[in-house]
Formats: structure tokens, C-alpha cells, sequence
């Protein structure tokens, strides 16, 4: 892959290349005719639009007069150089934004539309580009916000652009799968095509990029989205690299194994379920012994502080500036919540470590009231410039730390086995880094409830991953988690802390199904079985993918 001169910016305007087999790979599925009128949205330095030259090229004899059967847009004059030279004279290569040929040009609909739009964030993709993506989705009824992924709004102009029965073939960000700003792309695809395929794979595509992408091949295009037809979506994972692109790219009929994702309000990584799976957890979601996490407790994120080096004290800085009077007990990390419980004399033990567990909170004092070693910490800390952090600066006064307040549970953000829950009777808050739970009921009896294969197999399903395979949950998402209508009759949270903390999660997880699930709510032992192995499904491929980042 091609490498630009410099990884940030780089990023910055989503620039990573697709490898020249894997746009092949594409383009010889796309294309299907030597007449096919070809799109490429963000050519870069052309590697789709060649692959797609050759496949024309096989197709059909082509002749120096005949006008160009390709079409590549790219706002980087240099790539769109490389390009013309890539593709000759069988291509054009137009460059200038993609937004704003598209609004102010009258494009002609393309047969096929494949690439690899940019991957870039909201914040970062330029205006009056910007501006006019965002407006070109709301043509299209959908309502794009400041989380939405730049990516998005060309893979909707690549399906408006296709005629009716054209093909698009595009390299996306997983993300697709499992985010919430993608939600509604989801439902625009699956109302725009007959079949979707969607090839995903446990390998990095990208060198220097921690992206983890999957292929998505529509076919089919209808005249216009219609929610009224049923689209079929199969999803094909492959080992690694060199085993997806052994297979032949195919989309086929799947009726007789359909699943029915409902696109709107669940995630396309169900789609890595079988119909089976899928049937059973929506109607687990439905079942009226069941209800969500957000009906027994609200999850928030941690403190943001803006700076963490200024914050977030020890010990030894705590007694240096004699802060004591004006600091409270913290969990800055993970790693400090082994068990099921956090108990006071384990974060003095925290503390006795030299761990930075103690964080400054300055809500209720006033300036008067502050000791000169406090006045001290803080002009030591507008000499290293941490009042001038974007969090910082738009605080009055900027070492005003807001929602500060201790909860009664901890939440794990980032998991790599189990939707971790821990009790928090060491009167601690955290930072951003763990999500804070307030209970409506015993803090103790709910999280003990948790410890189960319900909650885990759908914390797969709620929460998204990325190429680290680590499972990520928002509070929102935290919130969707399914847990027992009338938490109790589970293991109690001492007897649970004491066996995770011995490396027996998965005793707890059995003993509470045993239990919780089959004695309480009365599911059967094969129900619980397969909620095991719903978990052990999904949690293994994310994982997976940690263990196979090798690059192409």
C-alpha cells in the first residue's frame, strides 16, 4: 500500500490505500460487462479505477475513440495525476470534491460504484465540503449529527448515483456493523438493494492504520429506497486475508437461512449469528422477565477532568502540595477493580502502592478557603499550561472539576472477557475510563445479577469492537444490556468477588445461570447453553482479531 509522506496527516484526511489484490478482488465481482459505466467516488491514485480498467478490458475490446467507461473523482490534485496515468484513456479523473461535483454537476447513473471512501471524523473533514455532505443526506431524509464518520455520506451518494439494478462494491470501516451514527445507513442500504454481502475478516487491510474494515458488496439496486422490500444480507467471515480472497466474490439468494436483522434499531453484527441465535435473543429482549440495565440503574460516563497529569494525584503529590483537605478517593484505571467489589482498604492498599488514586475536587471551595499549598499546585499547574486544554479553558475557573459524585457501582468501559460490574464500597468516583452506575435498587443484588450469560452474550451483541479486540460500551449501549426483571437468587456479590478475583468467572457465570436464569426466570438448561455459546462466539471472533493483526 502505498504510504503518504505523513501518517497524521494521513489520517487526517482518511487516506489509507486499499491493496491493489483486494480492489481486484472487487472490481472482478463489480464489473460484469465491457459496456458497465464505472464510479469511483475518492479514486486516490487509482487502484480501483485500474482494477476496474482490467475487468472492462477482459470484457470487451475496447478502442482508443470510444468515451471513457470510467469516472474518478479525487480532491487531491497529486492522487488524481496518479491516477489519469493509472487508468489512460479509457477513464477521466476529475479532480475536485466529490460534494461538490455531485451538487453541482448533473451526474449520470453508473452501473457500478466501488472504492474505498475516506475514514475521516466529523470535526476534521473540511468545509464547504462538509457542509455539503451533510446537506446531500438530508436530501436523502436522513439525519446525519457531529459523531457521523465522513464515510457515511459517500457510501449514500454511491447508491443514489447507481441505476436501477447497478452494483456497489466498497471497502468500509466495521464500524458499519455496530456504531449508532451508522444506524441509519443501515436501514438506507438494506431499503436500497435486493442483496447485500458484507466479507469481513479477523486482518488489518491497512499498514500504520488500526482499521478494522469489512467489504460490503450490494447488488440489485432499486429505482428508489423501499422500506416495504425485504433485502437479503448474508455476512461471510474468512480466517484472514489470504483466505477471503481465495473465495470467489459472489452475492447469492440466502432465503432459505434469512435473517431478519431489524435494521433500524439493531446492529448488523448480528448478522454474525445464525437466524436461530438472532430469533432467540430478540425474543429474550421481548420476554416479560427480562427487562433492560437502564430499568434498574443509570450508567454515566467517569470525571473528565481535561488533564489527567494535573488531576489525578498520589500519595506523595498529595502530601508535597498538602492537598489532603481537597482531594477524594478515585479509580483511575481498570486494573484497579480486580474483583466484584471495591472496598475501602483495598484502595488504601491502592494508595500505599504509590497508585494515582486520588483526584482534586475544588466544587464547593471557595477561593478563600484554599491553602497555600494549593494556591502553589495551581500556578505550578498554569506554568506547564494545563488551564489552556480545550476542557480546561471553557471552565470558570478552569480547575473547577464538574460532576464529580461517587456511584454506587463501577462499570467497565472497555472489556476483554465479561461486562465487569463492581460494587463500590470504597466511596470512590472514577475517571472516564470506568463508567459510573447509579441503582434504584441494592447496588449489591443487582450487580450480582449481572454475573450471568444473558448479560454477556448481550453485551456482544450491544457493544462494538475494534482491531485491538476489545469490546467497547457507551452508556447508552451499557444501558440496552438484558438482566432479569426482579434481580435476585443470584450468588451473592462477596461469594462472586472472591471467585473472580481467583481467575472463576466462568464458575460464577454457570452457578448464576443455574440459579438466576433457569431456577428464577425459568429458562432451560439448552437456553442457557446456547446463551453460553452465543457469548463464546462473538467474544472469540473480536478476540481473534487481536491475535491476527498481521498486514497485508
Amino acid at each position: 500500500m502505498p504510504r503518504s509522506p505523513s501518517a497524521t496527516t494521513t489520517k487526517l484526511r482518511g487516506g489509507y490505500y486499499t491493496p491493489p489484490r483486494v480492489a481486484e478482488w472487487l472490481a472482478k465481482w463489480a464489473v460484469r460487462s465491457g459496456c458497465d459505466r464505472v464510479l469511483e467516488p475518492s479514486c486516490g491514485d487509482g487502484v480501483f479505477l485500474a482494477a476496474a480498467s482490467a475487468q472492462l478490458t477482459r470484457r470487451r475490446a475496447l478502442e482508443a475513440e470510444e468515451a471513457p467507461q470510467m469516472l474518478g473523482v479525487e480532491i487531491s490534485a497529486t492522487e488524481a495525476a496518479k491516477a489519469r496515468d493509472r487508468v489512460g484513456k479509457i477513464g477521466k479523473v476529475m479532480s475536485c470534491d466529490f460534494f461538490h461535483w455531485l451538487n453541482s454537476a448533473e451526474p449520470r447513473s453508473f452501473d457500478v460504484v466501488l472504492g474505498n471512501p475516506p475514514f475521516i471524523r466529523y470535526q476534521n473533514f473540511p468545509e464547504p465540503a462538509r457542509t455539503a455532505a451533510m446537506h446531500f443526506m438530508h436530501l436523502q431524509g436522513l439525519r446525519p449529527n457531529r459523531l457521523t464518520n465522513i464515510w457515511v455520506p459517500f457510501v449514500v451518494a454511491s447508491a443514489h448515483l447507481l441505476r436501477e439494478g447497478g452494483r456497489l462494491a466498497m471497502v468500509l470501516p466495521a464500524e458499519l456493523l455496530q456504531v449508532t451514527y451508522a444506524a441509519q445507513l443501515r436501514q438506507y442500504l438494506a431499503d436500497s438493494f435486493s442483496r447485500i454481502t458484507i466479507y469481513a475478516c479477523n486482518e488489518m487491510f491497512f499498514d500504520g492504520a488500526e482499521q478494522e474494515v469489512v467489504l460490503l458488496a450490494g447488488e440489485g439496486k432499486l429505482a428508489r429506497p423501499d422500506p416495504g422490500v425485504t433485502c437479503d444480507i448474508a455476512l461471510v467471515e474468512a480466517k484472514n486475508i489470504a483466505d477471503l480472497l481465495r473465495r470467489p466474490a459472489k452475492t447469492s439468494r440466502h432465503a432459505r437461512h434469512a435473517k431478519l436483522v431489524q435494521h433500524d434499531r439493531e446492529k448488523w453484527l448480528k448478522y454474525f449469528l445464525s437466524a436461530r441465535e438472532i430469533a432467540f435473543m430478540r425474543a429474550l429482549r421481548d420476554d416479560p422477565r427480562i427487562s433492560t440495565l437502564g430499568e434498574h440503574a443509570s450508567v454515566d460516563v467517569g470525571v473528565v477532568t481535561g488533564r489527567n497529569e494535573f488531576f489525578v494525584l498520589s500519595r506523595a503529590e498529595v502530601e508535597r502540595f498538602q492537598l489532603a483537605a481537597f482531594v477524594v478517593p478515585l479509580v483511575a484505571r481498570s486494573a484497579h477493580l480486580p474483583g466484584a467489589v471495591l472496598r475501602k482498604r483495598e484502595h488504601r492498599a491502592l494508595i500505599e502502592a504509590g497508585k494515582r488514586v486520588y483526584l482534586l475536587d475544588l466544587r464547593t471551595r471557595a477561593e478563600g478557603d484554599f491553602s497555600p499549598g494549593l494556591r502553589a499546585f495551581i500556578r505550578e499547574g498554569e506554568r506547564a499550561g494545563y488551564d489552556q486544554g480545550y476542557k480546561c479553558r471553557i471552565r470558570d475557573p478552569w480547575y473547577r472539576v464538574p460532576s464529580v459524585w461517587q456511584p454506587d457501582c463501577f462499570f467497565f468501559r472497555q472489556i476483554h472477557d465479561f461486562p465487569r460490574v463492581v460494587v463500590n464500597k470504597a466511596g470512590a468516583t472514577s475517571t472516564d475510563t470506568v463508567h459510573r452506575m447509579r441503582c434504584r435498587a441494592s447496588p449489591g443484588t443487582l450487580a450480582a445479577n449481572l454475573y450471568t450469560h444473558l448479560t454477556a452474550a448481550s453485551a456482544e451483541i450491544e457493544g462494538r469492537s475494534y482491531g485491538g479486540g476489545v469490546l467497547e460500551l457507551e452508556p447508552t449501549e451499557a444501558e440496552r444490556l438484558l438482566v432479569p426483571r426482579h434481580p435476585n437468587g443470584a450468588l451473592p456479590i462477596e461469594e462472586a468477588d472472591a471467585l473472580v478475583r481467583g481467575g472463576r468467572l466462568r464458575e460464577v457465570l454457570e452457578e448464576n445461570d443455574r440459579v438466576v436464569l433457569d431456577g428464577s426466570l425459568g429458562l432451560s438448561r439448552a437456553e442457557c447453553a446456547l446463551l453460553g455459546r452465543i457469548w463464546a462466539k462473538m467474544r472469540e471472533r473480536r478476540s481473534a482479531r487481536r491475535r491476527r493483526n498481521v498486514k497485508p
